[in-house]
């Protein structure tokens, strides 16, 4: 789970030569040599229906899956790793305008830490690490792969998202492929409270949704080089619209590896417009 090789979800010819573009080492340094002497290409969309589901676990077993120079946001031996799930609107360069609305709206889910401050060089924001990204949409996944360090993208073999009025529920099948499963059922409730654990390090629920919703920035590790890639993000999430979430199940991949020290946490963000703002190495 620490490698974010890519992998196809369905054996066969086109999987291995979809394999060969997305892992491809001399591709990503030729379009950073070019696209670092270029203005950033600010992209939008109009995000809805974003499930958070995070768990507190080992902190120690999560500061293993991070490269040198980065450091963990934990406390009392236990730091906050989520997925969040969402459906994409119209997701594409902001300059685009009106046009922007005839781009597909892909499905994503970003699975991260928290950091407890920016590497060197990088400015001092709240900043999340990128474990792992999933989509649903082959052109949505490739195209990242081949013009962005800071997404390392998985094609799932199947993924849902449903939100209805009482509930959410999102899931994510691998295939033969390299995305990690999830699978997450969630009753939308009016309840606003945190248990113990949760409680312990955050003091209430609106400032564990504005701790683990409002970052500015994210991180990433590219293996070709071995460095580290910093993207501003705009996601100006309004806490008083966020809605509570009660997991009813909360399945994920990367559990094995970092051990729930805490039942999951849970929220919903109904809407929010996201900008990607920059990327740039470290």
């Amino acid at each position: 789970m620490q490698d974010n090789i890519y992998r196809h979800p369905r054996a066969g010819w086109p999987g291995r030569l979809f394999a060969a573009l997305a892992n491809c080492t001399r591709f990503a340094k030729v379009r950073q040599a070019v696209m670092s002497r270029l203005p950033f290409l600010t992209l939008h969309s109009d995000v809805r229906d974003v499930v958070y589901v995070s768990w507190l676990v080992d902190a120690e077993a999560a500061q293993r899956l991070l490269p040198a120079g980065v450091t963990l946001w934990q406390r009392g031996g236990k730091t906050p790793f989520t997925v969040l799930t969402y459906r994409h609107g119209h997701f594409g360069p902001s300059l685009l305008g009106p046009l922007r609305k005839l781009l597909p709206s892909p499905l994503q889910s970003n699975w991260r830490l928290y950091l407890d401050h920016t590497p060197a060089g990088a400015p001092a924001v709240p900043c999340v690490y990128f474990l792992k990204n999933i989509m649903d949409s082959l052109p949505h996944a490739l195209g990242t792969r081949l013009f962005s360090d800071i997404l390392p993208t998985h094609l799932a073999a199947g993924m849902t998202h449903e939100v209805t009025a009482t509930q959410a529920r999102c899931s994510i099948a691998s295939g033969a492929g390299s995305a990690p499963l999830l699978d997450v059922q969630a009753d939308i409730t009016a309840e606003h409270g945190l248990d113990a654990d949760w409680q312990a390090l955050f003091g209430n629920w609106r400032d564990a949704v504005a701790f683990l919703a409002c970052q500015d920035a994210a991180i990433a590790h590219v293996p070709r080089n071995g460095k580290l890639v910093f993207g501003e993000i705009d996601l100006p999430v309004d806490v008083d619209q966020v809605q509570a979430l009660t997991a009813l199940r909360a399945d994920c991949g990367l559990l094995g590896q970092l051990p729930p020290l805490s039942t999951p946490f849970a929220f919903l963000v109904p809407e929010v417009a996201f900008k990607a703002l920059s990327e740039r190495l470290l």
